[in-house]
């Protein structure tokens, strides 16, 4: 691994334990005071810095897969779906077996209307994980709203019940089904 890289793991995982630090105190600081108090809104990210950085550093080493899905992710938070699945491209051309790539360059996909693209990468992520619930989710979002294909939709999120039957999501998952199972025409 060459010296810039590793520099840009160290300043990385430096600013994301400080961060955590502020947050941390900020949090028992509002929660001792006893005063009810606007909740303190996140640092702004500078996307196109991060950006620049990450450039740089693929510009330099085409195949260093970390930075190429790092862009990705960047251009996805700073709402640039499609130079998001360029550089999502680019890290699954070194390795496209990552559901989670996958994922995210398909909510790029569905972001830009490509909502067979958007299909395909969910369907693919679940092939290769059929543990992985963001791809199930995904799907069923993509079926229902943009395909309005209501049974596809219910089937998906089936599956992602089966997935994660109590956790994160399941609950609105559910009341979505059910939703949908007694008005299926209103959708």
């Amino acid at each position: 691994m060459k010296k810039e890289t590793i520099l840009l793991i160290v300043v990385v995982l430096v600013v994301g334990i400080l961060l955590g630090v502020i947050f941390t105190n900020a949090r028992k600081n509002s929660q001792s005071s006893g005063t009810a108090t606007a909740p303190a809104s996140a640092p702004a990210v500078n996307y196109q810095q991060q950006i620049s950085m990450l450039e740089g550093i693929v510009a330099k080493e085409p195949n260093n897969r970390n930075a190429w899905v790092q862009l990705g992710h960047n251009f996805f938070d700073s709402d640039q779906p499609m130079k998001a699945i360029e550089a999502y491209d680019k890290a699954l051309a070194i390795n496209g077996n990552d559901p989670n790539v996958l994922t995210d360059q398909g909510v790029m996909y569905r972001r830009l209307g490509w909502f067979d693209k958007a299909v395909s990468n969910f369907k693919k992520a679940y092939s290769l994980n059929p543990n992985h619930q963001q791809s199930l989710y995904n799907l069923g979002i993509v079926y229902l709203h943009d395909l309005k294909d209501v049974p596809q939709a219910i089937a998906a999120w089936e599956k992602f019940l089966v997935v994660n039957p109590s956790g994160p999501g399941s609950a609105q998952v559910r009341a979505e089904l059910e939703n949908l199972r007694r008005h299926p025409s209103v959708q």
